[in-house]
């Protein structure tokens, strides 16, 4: 019975405080007004609750993703530390039972002549072989344990990091294909104009040639070829520079076939996703859960700091056979066992354990700062996706007819000048307005795309799906708690 006890008491005492979840620093509910769009309908998806490959619709993209998934360093440095970090938590768990080894031994020791009774010396063999314990700690007071907890809440954390660098690694792979089909329609659009402008340069030859035109609009005329010919060329390295991109997220050569086609497109399956409650980044975003699992594992530092000032009791203790000759090793009577407790009761230490004690208090106070200040980013990264997305749609909208009405603007005035009723100089601005008028359309265009994956990314989406390691990872951690 009192074995039972003192077990119970070993098994269950710590001095770690309570932990206390700290109050969200954020407002409850998401900024409203113009820039922001709708709530979402009723019973609308949660983005943490859409697997990447269920968002995303574009074939290619997918493929992409799962190759980046599987090859990308940046993750596979991430799953790593998981490793590491379970590996050091057995390490610290183990330290919560006596470690038991077994030993052999053999002595020999030969004395003087002149040392010896009657002269004559002789060799002193011994032959041992035990079973014990050395120096295990009797965790009283709950030291070893607190520091296995905050193995465990360090290795829980990096499980999350890993969640985090995938979501955040699904949303950049999508927006460097994104950005790529961008570049690949301003390299065309590029080329369209090149081949105007080139038209239109053989047209003021002709002009000038024939007497109808000054020698100003030649060289006008060639002006804006150069210029559209540097701006080919430009977008010519853009997307080689965004396929060389690909590739390093992905780890691996990214083959032709996995390359978007030129002019963007939609990619994702879903327009809208639930924004839900600023509450739900508490539970949803594994930068979070990450920080707040670093929190935990300062809570145990604190416990096991605690412990340090109470004594400890450490047990070594043996049990085996020796002999002074080998075959006599097991017979009887030659049975040998030791056993020393010891306990360290600290007095005076210049005020070490204070002070440590102190480092532990202030490392908790500077996690919840950093708890807090990653759910401040994190509403501020979702705000601003809201944002984008409440607006975007509208830029886009202006922007289209802004290329409507510049293309009209451009053709009128391209027709008076090949009809002599104008100059060429207007028909350059005209043609210039509606060439950045099209690089914007490009742009918004990118922008509406990328504003789906950036909210849905910021949302907590992203890393539910694909290889299932952090899901898995935390079960095993769970089990063998």
């Amino acid at each position: 019975m009192r074995l039972t006890v003192l077990a119970a008491v070993i098994s269950g005492c710590t001095m770690m405080p309570k932990y206390q979840q700290p109050l969200s620093p954020v407002a409850a509910a998401w900024p409203a007004g113009t820039a922001y769009p709708a709530p979402a309908a009723p019973g609308a998806a949660v983005a943490a609750d859409i697997a990447w490959r269920d968002y995303f619709a574009d074939e290619r993209l997918k493929k992409l993703i799962a190759l980046t998934l599987a090859n990308n360093r940046d993750l596979r440095v991430s799953a790593l530390n998981i490793d590491k970090a379970r590996a050091q938590y057995r390490i610290e768990r183990a330290a919560q039972l006596p470690s038991v080894a077994a030993g052999a031994s053999q002595s020999a020791e030969r004395t003087a002549d002149n040392m010896s009774a009657g002269g004559q010396g002789g060799v002193n063999r011994q032959y041992g072989v035990n079973l014990g314990v050395a120096a295990w700690e009797v965790d009283l007071f709950g030291r070893v344990r607190s520091l296995s907890e905050a193995a465990l809440q360090t290795y829980l954390g990096t499980e999350e990091a890993r969640a985090s660098v995938q979501m955040s690694l699904v949303a950049e792979v999508a927006n460097a294909y994104l950005t790529l089909m961008a570049d690949q329609e301003r390299l065309l659009l590029a080329r369209q104009t090149l081949a105007s402008q080139q038209r239109s340069l053989e047209l003021s030859e002709s002009r000038v040639k024939a007497g109808a035109a000054a020698g100003l609009d030649l060289y006008q005329a060639r002006t804006t070829v150069e210029t559209a010919r540097a701006d080919a060329a430009a977008y010519t390295a853009q997307v080689a520079q965004g396929q060389n991109a690909l590739t390093l997220l992905a780890g691996a050569a990214v083959a032709a076939e996995l390359l978007p086609d030129a002019g963007l497109a939609d990619v994702t399956a879903l327009t809208a996703v639930s924004a839900g409650l600023p509450s739900d980044l508490l539970y949803r975003r594994p930068d979070v859960l990450a920080a707040e699992r670093t929190l935990h594992a300062s809570n145990a530092n604190i416990g096991a700091a605690r412990a340090a000032f109470f004594p400890r009791i450490t047990l070594t203790g043996q049990a085996g056979t020796a002999s002074s000759s080998l075959s006599g090793l097991f017979d009887g009577g030659s049975g040998v066992w030791s056993f020393a407790p010891s306990i360290s009761l600290p007095i005076f230490d210049g005020g070490a354990n204070r002070a440590n004690l102190e480092v532990v208090k202030v490392n908790r106070d500077i996690g919840v700062a950093q708890y807090e200040k990653t759910i401040q980013t994190a509403f501020r990264e979702v705000a601003d996706a809201l944002a984008q997305r409440g607006t975007v749609d509208e830029c886009l909208n202006a922007q289209r007819q802004l290329v409507e009405a510049s293309d009209k603007s451009y053709r009128i005035y391209e027709a008076r000048y090949k009809n002599g009723a104008d100059t060429f100089q207007n028909a350059l601005i005209a043609q210039r307005a509606l060439y950045a008028a099209q690089q914007g359309l490009i742009s918004l265009r990118l922008a509406e795309q990328t504003s789906r994956v950036t909210l849905y990314k910021v949302l907590g989406g992203g890393w539910r799906a694909g290889d299932g390691v952090a899901v898995a990872t935390q079960g095993q951690a769970g089990a063998s708690r």
